[in-house]
């Protein structure tokens, strides 16, 4: 993800306000009173947590690489042996090196026959190098939280949607080159053009998508999502694109006992995955550990760092997030 505030072009700003406007015509608010929290069933932490070491297990998962090979089967055979039905775009991209990246989107869908569907995402390739720290700037870190916690989330999501039908149909997409892009200082917030080396996965499917004339009633984006002490504001381009659904999850989040974690004020616009997803018309909430009033960089200090490791991250940061999902999904697949 770009470590800094972008603003995005003008004909972004048209796509979102125009999606804005077809989500008010068409999205009905999932909110449900307090006192009817819907029973569903218990996210494991403990599980996700092993999700993460299991990842960490292959090291860095850089695209050309062979950590990044043996990750992305861990990833297809692990959503084989839960359930879903796996699809795979393999695909190549340029990186802002002129490499040639092999790089793979991996998918699985729970009750493909479901016509409404949910999107859930998450990136799961680490960055070739840790340039945001002081020591070995130019070595790879292992990207417990960026990129190995909401992959292991939504896995946990999966064992349970295994076994529990929500009411609706899930697609759960690891997007893969989320985090090649340039490094740090090396390109200015307003010079951006048609090339945007980072988020190269979403960027394909966006072109491509999985399923011709796939659409969901709303996507949620995990992207650093276990570290200790996170806090998720109301990042502004899902208030733009998916308004009514990110109030959702937050309220869904503070029923939850969750809201030391979803705090109630909101954020600028970050570059992630869940533009193109937004572009592709779904309305997506990008759930995303940042904070713009903090004195440790917008992304805190372990962003992009050797510190992102699995000593940084915390089973109750991921039961908030995993739980908040968890009910959300249910919820809106509940006809009650």
């Amino acid at each position: 993800m770009r470590s800094s505030i972008l603003i995005i072009f003008c004909v972004l700003f048209f796509v979102l306000v125009g999606c804005e406007r077809s989500e008010q015509s068409s999205y009905q608010s999932i909110e449900k009173p307090e006192e009817s929290l819907l029973q569903v069933p218990s996210f494991s932490a403990d599980s996700a947590f092993r999700y993460i070491e299991e990842q960490l297990a292959f090291g860095y998962r850089i695209p050309n690489t062979e950590g990044h090979r043996q990750a992305a089967v861990y990833l297809r055979e692990k959503l084989a042996a839960l359930g879903a039905n796996v699809q795979i775009q393999e695909f190549t991209a340029t990186a802002y090196t002129g490499e040639e990246l092999s790089l793979k989107n991996i998918v699985g869908s729970y009750y493909p026959n479901a016509s409404r569907r949910i999107m859930l995402a998450a990136h799961w390739d680490t960055r070739p190098f840790a340039d945001k720290d002081d020591e070995d700037p130019d070595s790879p870190f292992m990207g417990a939280n960026d990129g190995g916690s909401g992959v292991a989330v939504l896995l946990e999501i999966a064992r349970i949607l295994q076994m529990h039908d929500p009411g609706i149909g899930v697609d759960i997409m690891f997007f893969d080159g989320e985090d090649y892009g340039e490094p740090e200082g090396s390109k200015s917030d307003d010079d951006l053009d048609e090339n945007i080396y980072w988020c190269l996965g979403s960027q394909y499917w966006e072109e491509n998508p999985h399923i011709p004339n796939y659409s969901a009633y709303f996507g949620i984006l995990l992207d650093m999502v276990g570290a200790k002490g996170a806090k998720f504001y109301r990042e502004g381009y899902s208030r733009q694109a998916a308004g009514q659904v990110l109030n959702t999850i937050w309220k869904t989040a503070h029923r939850l006992g969750h809201d030391y974690y979803f705090i109630n004020s909101d954020a600028p616009g970050i570059l992630d995955d869940h533009i193109f997803m937004i572009r592709s018309g779904i309305p997506t909430v990008n759930i995303v550990d940042h904070d713009p009033d903090s004195e440790k960089g917008f992304f805190g200090k372990y962003h992009h760092t050797h510190d992102d490791n699995i000593d940084l991250i915390d089973r109750r940061t991921l039961n908030a997030v995993g739980e908040t999902v968890l009910q959300v999904i249910f919820e809106t697949g509940s006809p009650s």
